[in-house]
């Protein structure tokens, strides 16, 4: 069985290593000159964790990482709202970007995958025919598109349902470390509708997310204005003017598709569910969705079947994980400046509530590692 997958990202790379291992022949197409990952730092929750181990991928993924024991959110007051936001003995480790970009792709090639470079795709049809920008077009027993919001193989099968611009988004940067930085945790202060991230992620480098709503002009500036940042948080200056100009701003989106699949091609990660990264599970739920798709695609020999089988096990997490990181936006960027009390009082009475942080951060607390039935955490 042969597998074509568009797209060498998160997503991309966990599912061919995936397949790989279960003996598919699997190629992996990279639009970009070179196999690399834009960004600067990324929350590994319990299930990415559980998915990395079962590929093979997770002690060069974790390398010279940070082990958090603790996720503290304050609010402009700079009063403890929690500290321990959405863990619930779940383990949590914050790496860099690039690592775990870099551990993927080399599990795939361990397992046998082919990797790309500078191989765009224009587009597939739902009988497993992918088509090259080149003009070539290649057959295979499925096709997978993992190239992103905009996904070509997305809008060429008709899957697209909506993609949605939430009016919010983040700059992230990496600024380096020094001795007396926060260890062992992380840390988001809240400001109005700002937000500010403090994520040690390696040894010599601390990851830093600048979050702010579409309204915000003044902090959508690129490179950081870092005199505005600082004015919000006055506490968290000493990070703040440490930001260079090493980072990009983002903004959000949602996708929404009237399926993952058709006939024997289907799409995975931000192409069939992109949230915004206020969890921290994009990435997680993407993993996972990529172990399981090579899990139910060995039980069966009808690949549209499969498909199947493995949207409907897969989509009520990402949908439940992608509703709650809106939620929280919505939260962090929307709420009534006079009302400001209330957030803090909210945020702090949830954080009381196992069941329900449980239930918001439902994809941490999922192993999909056990066999096809999800196991509780």
């Amino acid at each position: 069985m042969r597998a074509e997958i568009a797209g060498g990202g998160i997503a991309g790379l966990t599912v061919a290593a995936a397949l790989a291992r279960k003996g598919w022949d699997v190629r992996v197409h990279e639009r970009g000159e070179e196999l690399r990952e834009i960004g600067a730092g990324i929350f590994m929750w319990e299930n990415a964790l559980r998915v990395l181990e079962a590929i093979d991928a997770y002690d060069e993924a974790i390398f010279d990482g940070e082990r958090d024991e603790y996720w503290e959110v304050r609010d402009e007051r700079e009063r403890l709202l929690q500290s321990g936001w959405m863990m619930q003995g779940s383990r949590l480790y914050t790496i860099l970007r690039s690592q775990l970009h870099r551990s993927l792709a080399n599990a795939a090639r361990r397992a046998g995958a082919e990797i790309v470079t500078n191989s765009p795709i224009s587009g597939v049809t739902s009988n497993g025919e992918l088509r090259l920008a080149s003009g070539e077009r290649v057959k295979a027993d499925l096709i997978i598109g993992a190239d992103g919001v905009n996904s070509a193989v997305r809008n060429s099968i008709g899957l697209t349902e909506r993609v949605v611009d939430l009016e919010d988004g983040c700059g992230r940067y990496l600024i380096d470390r020094r001795k007396d930085d926060v260890a062992g945790r992380s840390l988001e202060y809240w400001q109005g509708g700002r937000r500010v991230g403090v994520v040690p992620v390696s040894s010599d480098k601390v990851y830093l997310y600048v979050c702010r709503p579409a309204s915000d002009q003044a902090g959508r500036i690129s490179p950081a204005d870092k005199n505005t940042w600082i004015s919000s948080f006055p506490a968290l200056r000493p990070y703040l003017e440490r930001i260079v100009d090493n980072g990009r701003w983002a903004g959000f989106y949602d996708v929404t598709c009237k399926g993952w699949s058709k006939g024997n091609a289907c799409i995975i990660g931000d192409a069939a569910h992109a949230m915004s990264p206020n969890l921290g599970q994009g990435a997680g739920v993407s993993m996972q969705s990529g172990y399981v798709l090579a899990e139910v695609l060995a039980r069966h020999k009808d690949v549209p079947t499969a498909l199947r089988e493995w949207e409907a096990r897969q989509k009520p997490v990402c949908d439940a994980t992608q509703k709650f990181s809106r939620l929280y936006g919505r939260m962090g960027t929307r709420w009534p400046r006079a009302l400001l009390d209330v957030r803090s009082l909210v945020v702090w009475g949830i954080g009381k509530s196992s069941s329900l942080q449980r239930r918001i951060n439902v994809a941490a607390h999922t192993d999909v590692t056990q066999g096809l039935t999800a196991v509780p955490i």
